[in-house]
């Protein structure tokens, strides 16, 4: 039995953060969350397309936004936004870099030792070694590209003794071979804390972090949809494939459909496949990325 069967069997409810009531207002658009549970021990994906909220999320979550309605608690101590204490036990990446500009990598882990008591210079030293950004200790941070700057934060909040990692679209800046690598540093984060280490990333395109995704939420403007454990959306979602003659009949039934010529493919809940009957249709297990995009559909203001 897998962790997730084992949390999920005995009923146990271990969050590493939770959050009620939370409301941040802007001209036009409202975050509104009744209740969000980030798992311990975990890699949660906050999914949505761009505008859908998630940066304002974890800038509140990650107590760089202040300015906001709700309750949160991390590590299981209640209060209204992080302190000092809780601040040392995560760690946090954005798309925009949280150096200065004018810094170097020499500067930045020089700093980072300042700022943090369990920062490691040895170990930031081999994960900057590993990504490809030691090209020079005095390069500044503004002339690095949006990737390596991307590297250097990774590698400042690895470098660090945390067990809560909150990254913001982690993989936008990333080319292929290293979101795969992006993967694999995250594995290991969660191994290494063994069921205390967990991470809450964002994207707003699931499909090179899928595999190292265990647990789900999606949102669209500013509301949760849609979550879960990822093999039980996988159980609640099912990709159906059909003929061009009943794609009509189906788009009925279907949260999301593409057609051509030859048939039709969409996603279905588990729950309404028998009115499928009678239709000659192929049932298969969708991927996250496929179930994300439905459910944005289904509740996106753009017309799709």
């Amino acid at each position: 039995m897998g962790r997730n069967d084992t949390t999920k069997a005995l009923g146990i409810q271990n969050h590493v953060m939770q959050a009620l009531d939370l409301v941040k207002k802007y001209r036009g658009f409202s975050l509104e969350i009744p209740r969000l549970q980030i798992p311990k021990g975990f890699a949660t994906a906050l999914i949505g397309e761009n505008g859908a909220g998630k940066t304002t999320l974890l800038n509140i979550l990650a107590g760089i936004r202040l300015d906001f309605k709700g309750k949160i608690s991390y590590f299981g101590e209640q209060g209204e936004a992080i302190d000092g204490s809780i601040r040392e036990r995560i760690g946090y990446t954005g798309p925009n870099s949280y150096f200065l500009p004018h810094w170097t990598i020499a500067q930045v882990e020089e700093i980072s030792e300042l700022l943090f008591a369990h920062f490691h210079k040895d170990r930031f030293r081999s994960i900057c070694e590993e990504l490809g950004v030691t090209q020079s200790q005095v390069k500044e941070v503004k002339k690095l590209s949006d990737g390596n700057r991307m590297k250097l934060m990774l590698a400042a909040v690895l470098a660090r003794d945390t067990e809560l990692l909150i990254l913001d679209e982690p993989a936008s800046p990333l080319d292929p071979l290293m979101r795969d690598k992006l993967c694999d540093l995250i594995r290991g984060y969660l191994e290494q804390g063994n069921g205390e280490h967990s991470v809450f990333f964002s994207t707003h395109n699931i499909s090179d972090m899928e595999n190292v995704t265990d647990y789900a939420i999606i949102m669209e403007h500013g509301n949760i949809v849609e979550e879960g454990y990822v093999e039980e959306l996988k159980e609640k979602y099912i990709l159906v494939k059909g003929e061009a003659a009943d794609a009509e009949a189906a788009k009925e039934i279907l949260f999301s459909m593409t057609r051509s010529n030859y048939g039709f493919e969409g996603i279905c809940l588990a729950e309404n496949l028998n009115r499928l009957a009678g239709m000659d249709t192929v049932r298969e297990v969708p991927t996250l990325s496929q179930i994300s995009v439905a459910i944005m559909k289904a509740n996106t203001k753009l017309k799709v």
